[in-house]
């Protein structure tokens, strides 16, 4: 029978790319755990932003059923040995994909834009010096500079414009980067969201949050700019009275 991801031996290498891990396995076991709503979800656009060796565009577009899903597969990297390597990755297990040299989505936003069904996103999410952030190599797989957010924010209004109206965002964070905040920046722009996977090893904790466009959190902000624009603007709470009140963390049964 299939493997209904990929497999590691048929996985390439190369030095300046980053090998699978920990955290790209937790992204597939995310997309494993939601397979059977994404097999409903009927997807006919996926991207990766930052594909690595190919591992994760390369599982989803099994877990889907490349053949019969009739899905088109993107992705990205900066880093030129990752696209090699993706291809190689995708061809051993005779998936195919569209493989683009970029940072990010960059050329791509205009041709994309409210298109894409799926993005799954392991971005360089490690606390790290300034300017190591977008080195050549493998460095750039992993610097993520300052609570190893530089990398993730500007990754967020980007997702937000090339998602459709149904589109889904699996993205991996790390505790340092302050999940809960990354949440909320997502909200103001109408996305709900949830921890599909959480995962602790002896270095990190990771999550692997989904977000999705969410027609009552649109309905809100719309209302609070309005309340805004008219001058009647609340007093600030803090931030711990704004999770209570706002609970941005979906249930399992609503996405």
């Amino acid at each position: 029978m299939p493997s209904m991801i990929a497999q590691i031996r048929l996985v390439s290498s190369h030095p300046e790319v980053y090998e699978p891990c920990e955290d790209s396995f937790a992204l597939v076991d995310a997309l494993l755990a939601d397979r059977s709503k994404l097999l409903e979800h009927q997807p006919a656009l996926c991207l990766e932003i930052g594909c690595g060796s190919g591992y994760v565009i390369t599982s989803l577009a099994l877990i889907l059923g490349h053949a019969e899903s009739g899905a088109y597969y993107m992705a990205t990297d900066i880093n030129p040995y990752a696209i090699q390597v993706t291809s190689e990755t995708l061809e051993a297990h005779g998936v195919y994909a569209e493989l683009i040299r970029t940072n990010i989505a960059s050329g791509l936003e205009g041709r994309l834009d409210g298109l894409v069904d799926v993005i799954v996103c392991n971005p360089p999410y490690v606390p790290t010096p300034e300017d190591e952030v977008g080195r050549d190599g493998i460095a750039s797989s992993w610097a993520g500079g300052e609570n190893g957010r530089r990398v993730i924010d500007k990754i967020l209004p980007i997702a937000d414009n090339l998602l459709s109206e149904k589109g889904w965002l699996y993205m991996v964070l790390l505790a340092e980067n302050n999940p809960s905040e990354v949440c909320l920046q997502m909200r103001e722009k109408g996305f709900a969201s949830r921890i599909v996977v959480q995962r602790s090893t002896e270095e990190e904790t990771l999550h692997i949050v989904k977000f999705w466009r969410d027609p009552d959190i649109q309905i809100e902000n719309n209302e609070s700019r309005s309340k805004n624009r008219n001058g009647n603007t609340k007093a600030s709470e803090s931030f711990f009275t704004q999770m209570s009140r706002l609970s941005f963390w979906k249930r399992d049964s609503e996405q």
